[in-house]
């Protein structure tokens, strides 16, 4: 009951109000100009199809906003509103504007429209003076009269004008459906001709003109403003309207088949005068009715909307916001934002004719309704908590009606389709500029990419088995309290999951777990993430508490990645120029090689080598299990921009006399592995027996960008401080041992 009353105001208007709004626009020019075209263009069961296609994307969308709408508080500017709150203000306002603008030159269409209701005054005086009168006699002092009468008297007056217009409408209506067949020429009887499908060629022409009539049904969301309960009285004025105008629209295509012939159809924009019983006064007097209604109610409609953009301060000045922002009377009455709102009316009426203008608000409010049914499905399928509306629409519902609002635009036109999208991306970039604190677009999908994710996550694990045998990608993870000191190893990273895997990077902070420690490792997050948001990092960042450095290898380990893949390569990092850290890392190796992980070490310089000198790869004779491993992993590193310009060296130091037979066997393991590895820059070095191989490194790598090396578990058990100390006078190296052999495929 508490909700429900938050959501309650004391006074405005209730669903009647919503569904006349909408009524009166759903049943309005469109339908008494251009209906008897589309039925003559197309025959009865291609405007049927016609009325089914334009039902099947706006009835998700009433759906979309009756379940946006009972999700949150719903305060002025309708449409706008909605699609803000749920998508952030930047994206919101991105589509509010477009939806002032078509909301605009609606008031410009059915002002002109209304003006088509005096044609028989135009016929008479052309035929009397011998002059063709311009309809902007009757549409421009018809804006200007409706203007000052919505910024004189306020919405209550619209209100009830409303309710005169709907009644003229519904009497209009009464007349028809009683009203006899236009007479064929020549024949005893009227004999339908306009069944069938005719001209199926021009569908999307004649959908793009008879779209506007749907669109109707929104128009009552713009008072959400002026409701006293907008949750309960969008959904059911919304609703209402929209099933009562697909009623009509079947019943009066059914009726316009059945009582005249198709050249009448496609001859008299006015044929329903001819219909209808006293058709020559009644349809015009039901045309001006609901165009003036209709016009009425985007002209309450649209300043609204724009009030609410500048409300939340979208505009780059904060004068202009203010100005536009700015209301009149205990209902804060949009003033300036009305008369900022007729002055473009004004121009395209001055401008435009029915079907221009048709057209270009058909592109404008299909990107809205998508927009609208996309919101309400990544709602469903991200399942935010926080989203429990009261009325429920269907994930797959919403998804079809935006599917088909973005199929239907580039059916009736793709360039017009990709102008208005560039529009959209345009106005997107400008306010994005200008209120970079607002949320933006990766708070859209931020719901939707955890369930994703989530869904990815326990599929990947229940089909890991085998994965790796199949085709092996790192899954690194690596632990290191010098995050803030250096940041060799975090570069590494980054190259390692840059494109062929996944990498996690902990920094450790020694200590137990305390509020103190916990601050810590707050503070230093968030200046790592910034670090790498800056650098535009593929690695993802976090901190690890833990009394000791070994307990915190055995926590990593154990944990499972946020990629789904189980980690399955174990970086570790040190400094050369610090040996007692190497110490510390090789007595915590064994216990990685429990869980058969690939190890690297890798032994940073203090000195920085140009990439361009390349990845030098050194395989020796004891590295058969390691092989693969090693060049696969310079493979991936490669792939990284970073190494753009850079190139592999292999080499293989031996001391057999079989050095073609050596060469030729890693060439045909590199052909078949597809590895860009010329013949070039694979080299076979004969050594002596007694000679160390840090001697021969140091003269071939001393400058290489990385030198991969690997050691396998004799080398742990043995000597294993003198063998890495060895290579510390040359770069940076890593040292690399395969858990297991690795396939090149």
């Amino acid at each position: 009951m508490k909700n429900e009353k938050a959501h309650t105001r004391t006074t405005g208007f209730g669903a009647p109000a919503v569904f006349l709004t909408s009524i009166s626009s759903i049943l309005g020019a469109i339908l008494f100009l251009r209906m008897g075209y589309a039925t003559g263009e197309l025959g009865f069961f291609g405007i049927l199809f016609i009325i089914i296609l334009g039902h099947l994307i706006t009835v998700p969308t009433a759906l979309a906003i009756s379940e946006l709408a009972t999700n949150t508080r719903v305060e002025g500017g309708g449409e706008y509103f909605i699609i803000s709150r749920s998508f952030g203000l930047k994206l919101g306002s991105t589509i509010g504007v477009t939806l002032f603008l078509s909301q605009t030159i609606s008031i410009a269409f059915y002002t002109i429209a209304f003006a088509e209701a005096f044609q028989p005054l135009f016929d008479w005086f052309a035929s009397t003076y011998g002059y063709d009168l311009p309809k902007q006699v009757i549409s421009v002092p018809t804006l200007l009269i409706l203007g000052y009468l919505i910024l004189t008297q306020g919405s209550g007056s619209g209100m009830k004008l409303l309710y005169v217009v709907n009644f003229l409408l519904l009497v209009s209506f009464i007349f028809f459906f009683l009203g006899k067949p236009v007479s064929n020429s020549g024949a005893a009887e009227f004999i339908p001709d306009s069944f069938g499908f005719f001209n199926m060629d021009k569908f999307f022409i004649v959908f793009a003109i008879c779209f506007p009539a749907f669109t109707g049904m929104t128009a009552g969301v713009g008072l959400s403003g002026d409701l006293k309960n907008p949750a309960k009285a969008i959904p059911l004025g919304t609703m209402l309207g929209t099933f009562t105008g697909f009623v009509v629209y079947i019943l009066v295509a059914l009726k316009l088949s059945n009582s005249a012939s198709q050249a009448d159809l496609l001859s008299d924009q006015l044929i329903m005068s001819r219909i209808a019983l006293f058709g020559s006064i009644i349809i015009p007097v039901g045309l001006a009715a609901c165009t003036s209604s209709s016009a009425l109610g985007a002209m309450l409609v649209a300043p609204r909307t724009l009030q609410a953009i500048a409300t939340d301060g979208t505009f780059p000045f904060r004068k202009i916001n203010l100005f536009l922002a700015k209301g009149k009377g205990k209902n804060n009455e949009p003033h300036n934002a009305s008369l900022f709102s007729f002055a473009i009316a004004l121009v395209f009426i001055l401008l435009g004719d029915v079907n221009t203008v048709a057209e270009i608000i058909s592109m404008f409010f299909l990107i809205t309704y998508g927009t609208l049914c996309l919101s309400s499905f990544l709602n469903h399928f991200g399942s935010p908590p926080s989203y429990r509306p009261r009325f429920r629409s269907k994930w797959y519902i919403s998804l079809a009606g935006f599917l088909l609002s973005v199929w239907v635009m580039f059916m009736i036109s793709p360039l017009y389709t990709l102008l208005a999208y560039l529009l959209i991306i345009t106005i997107y970039l400008f306010i994005e500029h200008n209120n970079k604190e607002k949320k933006g677009l990766v708070n859209i999908f931020r719901g939707a990419l955890f369930q994703l994710n989530r869904h990815l996550q326990i599929y990947m694990q229940k089909h890991q088995t085998g994965m790796d045998k199949e085709e092996w990608r790192p899954a690194a993870v690596c632990i290191s309290p010098n995050s803030l000191t250096r940041d060799k190893v975090l570069s590494l990273m980054k190259w390692i999951s840059y494109q062929h895997g996944f990498g996690t990077y902990f920094h450790l902070i020694e200590g137990y777990y305390s509020k103190q420690t916990v601050s810590e490792s707050k503070e230093v997050l968030e200046q790592l993430i910034q670090t790498q948001r800056l650098q535009k990092s593929t690695l993802y960042i976090d901190t690890m508490i833990s009394p000791s450095y070994t307990s915190a290898i055995a926590q990593v380990i154990q944990s499972p990645s946020i990629s789904g893949m189980e980690n399955n390569l174990v970086v570790f990092e040190y400094d050369k120029r610090h040996p007692e850290e190497l110490t510390r890392i090789l007595e915590n190796v064994n216990l990685v090689r429990a869980g058969d992980f690939d190890v690297c070490i890798f032994a940073g310089s203090e000195h920085f080598f140009n990439p361009i000198n390349g990845i030098h790869v050194w395989i020796r004779e004891a590295d058969s299990r390691n092989t693969n491993f090693m060049i696969l992993l310079g493979y991936i590193i490669m792939a990284h921009p970073y190494w753009k310009h850079s190139h592999i060296k292999i080499f293989v130091p031996t001391t057999s006399s079989e050095v073609d037979g050596v060469k030729e066997s890693l060439t045909q393991r590199i052909a078949e592995g597809r590895l860009p590895i010329t013949l070039n820059n694979i080299e076979i070095l004969t050594k002596g027996e007694e000679q160390p191989l840090s001697q021969i490194v140091e003269e071939y790598s001393k400058n290489a960008g990385l030198t991969i090396i690997g050691f396998n578990e004799r080398i742990i058990k043995h000597d294993a401080t003198h063998f890495f100390s060895e290579f510390n006078n040359i770069g940076d190296v890593l040292f690399v041992n395969a858990g297991q052999e690795k396939e090149i495929n």
